[in-house]
């Protein structure tokens, strides 16, 4: 087995190919998140992010994306973002971890969604988790139709709930491809708002993940294309979605709605529209990404095995690395898989987020624009 390291901007159009062709080949690879479109765009904006070609009998059957810390310390491309990770190789390619890393120069390599087929990476597993995803085919007929047949225990009240949206705001329309700028600018202005008031990180804050979004929605290849999708009463925008999709995988990525208009349920709506017309437009699955949330019990046909864990060889480095994170990661799972736990830390990151809020708007409406002084 050779190993080369490129840049992901250095990949020529051959190498692009055969790794289309290895995701191609096997449906576990279909993922968005897994083509060489998206490591293009985190290599934009992360000066550490290599790509690993393996090759045997000098053709390229295997390709590994990573970003490459300091002191040799390696993490899955777009750890904290992606979805879906692994290496991307033809059926029937096998590989040494140890070896690999070496070529890479990596000591350690940290993956928190890696599709569960990475045998070679299988020892260094800490953890396995459901990823849910909907199996979706096109309906015979329009979209309530569609919603009856697919979801009948959600149909009445969500198509209820939308006559009273349209007689409310008006009239309501969907538009699965939107590529108006301002409509993704709109998004990320909720999905900002959702982190801060629910006291998470806000993701929009970091200005490369606003510019890795800005570029990824003007990518538009068979392999990878960014799709925005809105739900519209009259002219107003009520809920989008922002997420990549292969030939046949939609990822769910950035879902956010007005506010203003929560009673409405617009999240759950944007989310059997977009599987409705996903399907309608080639899409065969939609995955939901790993993480218990109640909306996704209530759509998913079923569910993937994604990994984490660290992958590493006998290194100082890689043990003090792997001494830093993984306590953080086993409590921060311990937390999400008991209710008991996972409800009270809910409500205390809500109550911070509400703190914060009521700063952000004091601060705003002081004479100075700036800090309170009490």
């Amino acid at each position: 087995m050779e190993i080369t390291i490129h840049r992901p901007g250095d990949l020529t159009s051959a190498l692009r190919g055969a790794w289309h062709r290895a995701m191609d080949e096997s449906p576990e690879y279909a993922n968005p998140f897994l083509a060489p479109e998206f490591t293009i765009g985190v290599g934009r904006h992360r000066g550490g992010t290599r790509v690993a070609v393996l090759r045997e009998g000098g053709e390229p059957v295997g390709f590994l994306p990573y970003e490459r810390g300091p002191f040799g310390t390696g993490r899955a491309i777009g750890l904290g973002l992606s979805d879906c990770q692994g290496l991307v190789h033809r059926p029937g390619v096998t590989w040494d971890a140890g070896e690999l890393l070496r070529a890479c120069g990596l000591s350690i390599f940290e993956f928190d969604h890696l599709v569960q087929e990475q045998r070679p990476f299988a020892p260094y597993v800490t953890g396995t988790f459901a990823s849910p995803v909907i199996d979706v085919k096109p309906g015979d007929g329009d979209y309530a139709q569609w919603l009856r047949g697919a979801y009948p225990g959600l149909a009445k009240t969500t198509l209820k709930k939308e006559r009273r949206l349209g007689r409310d705001i008006g009239e309501v329309r969907f538009v699965f491809d939107e590529r108006d700028p301002q409509a993704l600018r709109t998004l990320m202005r909720w999905k900002s708002a959702q982190y801060r008031r629910t006291g998470r990180m806000d993701r929009f804050s970091r200005p490369w993940i606003v510019d890795l979004v800005d570029h990824l929605f003007h990518v538009r290849e068979e392999h990878f294309t960014g799709v925005l999708s809105v739900l519209y009463a009259g002219d107003r925008p009520v809920a989008a979605h922002f997420g990549p999709r292969s030939s046949t995988v939609l990822a769910a990525w950035f879902t956010a709605y007005d506010p203003e208009l929560h009673y409405y349920s617009p999240g759950l709506m944007m989310h059997l529209r977009t599987a409705e017309a996903a399907a309608r437009h080639g899409v065969t699955l939609v995955d939901l990404g790993r993480g218990d949330k109640e909306y996704k019990d209530w759509l998913k046909t079923r569910e993937l095995r994604v990994c984490e864990g660290f992958a590493a060889r006998p290194h100082p480095v890689a043990l003090a690395q792997r001494l830093w994170r993984r306590p953080v990661r086993g409590l921060r799972n311990t937390v999400l898989a008991h209710p008991r736990l996972r409800e009270p830390a809910d409500r205390l990151l809500k109550t911070v987020g509400h703190l914060r809020t009521q700063d952000r708007t004091a601060d705003a409406a002081s004479p100075t624009g700036g800090p309170r002084s009490d």
